[in-house]
């Protein structure tokens, strides 16, 4: 017989991986972390229109920066950047750079290319 996993058990478990990603244009390495499913849903609400179907008129603006500020926490896995206006700075650093970070976080998350493409209407 079967023997089911509990809410107390699901809910307990650690089960977000985390990926230590060297980041050499900051002088450094980042913790990346796999979206938690309610951050990963508020992350692709950004792209949709009103309509629940359509694209935002923004489109990809800010796409790697507010991915990877999503994804990047400390040791305790908190979030780093926590502002919109941190958002925006993360934004104007090296675009190679943040793609590093959001290639590891899309992977970590699940998030492909097919799902990259719906969200932002191409």
């Amino acid at each position: 017989m079967t023997a089911y996993l509990s809410a107390e058990q699901i809910l307990g478990s650690a089960d977000l991986a985390y990926e230590d990603v060297p980041v050499p244009e900051w002088g450094g390495t980042v913790r990346v972390r796999e979206l938690p499913g309610t951050e990963r849903d508020k992350f692709e609400a950004q792209f949709v229109g009103k309509d629940g179907r359509s694209v935002r008129a923004e489109g990809l603006e800010g796409f790697r920066a507010r991915l990877a500020a999503a994804a990047i926490v400390d040791a305790d896995g908190r979030p780093v950047f926590r502002s919109a206006a941190e958002i925006k700075r993360l934004g104007e650093k090296s675009a190679t750079a943040l793609q590093r970070v959001c290639d590891v976080a899309m992977r970590l998350s699940k998030l492909g290319a097919a799902d990259v493409a719906e969200l932002t209407g191409n």
